[in-house]
């Protein structure tokens, strides 16, 4: 039972780090549920404080995912429209079958967001349309290495009681 809990821990790892890039995924918190079934594990003991910690951790890059996008918006000077763009379309990105739509979406909907809000100055509503795509290269930038620190905890624990399993 150990191996399989280590096995499906080790792919949930690995699915984790590719969700970091793939926003259909929740990278952080499938990293984290790894985190948990390695815990189930007789073989190698962790303590609660990690996995709270680190589902803390997984938690709020999940909730930072979606705030940063709009917050690189507004960064840029984009208005609530530029901001209620991104969000609106990085959900409709999402769910659209175009290729890169989670990228496409939210820097398309700033743009429209902020050309309806000001349908004068294509030159700002752009401007804000790149303050989403910067925060959207952050927030993934932010779970990749979150991902990966996930990665490493596991790497290490698993390496501490190695005899047990090979």
């Amino acid at each position: 039972m150990d191996t399989a809990l280590l096995l499906l821990s080790f792919l949930c790892m690995l699915v984790g780090i590719l969700g970091s890039f793939l926003p259909v995924l929740p990278g952080p918190p499938i990293s984290w549920l790894g985190l948990l079934l390695l815990y189930f594990t007789e073989a190698i003991p962790m303590s609660y404080a990690l996995l709270g910690v680190t589902l803390v951790i997984a938690l709020l890059v999940a909730i930072l995912d979606y705030v940063i996008p709009a917050q690189g918006t507004k960064r840029f000077g984009g208005t609530k429209y530029g901001i209620w763009g991104t969000n609106i379309g990085l959900l409709i990105g999402l769910v659209a079958p175009i290729p890169f739509g989670f990228i496409i979406g939210p820097f398309l909907g700033a743009f429209i967001g902020e050309m309806l809000a000001e349908t004068s100055n294509p030159k700002k509503a752009l401007k804000a349309a790149t303050g989403s795509f910067m925060g959207f290269l952050a927030s993934t930038f932010m779970k990749f290495v979150v991902a990966i620190i996930f990665f490493g905890i596991y790497l290490a624990k698993v390496w501490e009681y190695r005899a047990v399993f090979f």
